[in-house]
């Protein structure tokens, strides 16, 4: 495993659309523990590829229930509203609030190519919505209606 650098603010690849991965490979599965590891490194709940610079829809999340790493993850269900206080690993020291669903399901694959259903109330939700909206471009400080810091 290794540490990646986490792009930041203006990095042009932090604003692309990730790329469906085809096939899981030994690569992938690489990439994802490197993404683990420098997730926890940055003391943060999840980090998507992109902003370790990879334009593959791949994401990993620990809020402390355990690792979840997930390929191809998409919404299967989003109820629910909470408003909740959000900071990224890619905009070091902003923070503010942020309308998100309160309860979502989420269909991936795991590291083996098996299929898995994550299902999230509160802080795991808000980190799905927050980490899925990476892997299509957007980035939390678009959806802010109050900055916190």
């Amino acid at each position: 495993m290794a540490l990646r650098e986490i792009r930041t603010f203006d990095d042009e690849i932090l604003r692309k659309k990730s790329r469906e991965v085809k096939e899981i490979t030994d690569r992938i599965r690489t990439i994802l523990d490197d993404m683990a590891e420098t997730m926890y490194h940055a003391e943060g709940g999840g980090l998507a590829a992109c902003q370790v610079g990879i334009l593959k829809r791949l994401v990993v999340i620990d809020v402390g229930e355990g690792l979840i790493k997930l390929v191809n993850p998409e919404f299967v269900l989003q109820e629910g509203e909470q408003v909740v206080e959000e900071g990224c690993l890619s905009f070091p020291d902003v923070w503010g609030k942020v309308k998100r669903p309160e309860h979502v399901v989420v269909r991936a694959l795991d590291e083996n190519g098996k299929e898995v259903t994550v299902e999230g109330s509160g802080l795991l939700a808000k980190c799905l919505c927050h980490e899925l909206d990476h892997l299509d471009g957007v980035v939390f400080k678009d959806k802010i209606i109050e900055f916190t810091e």
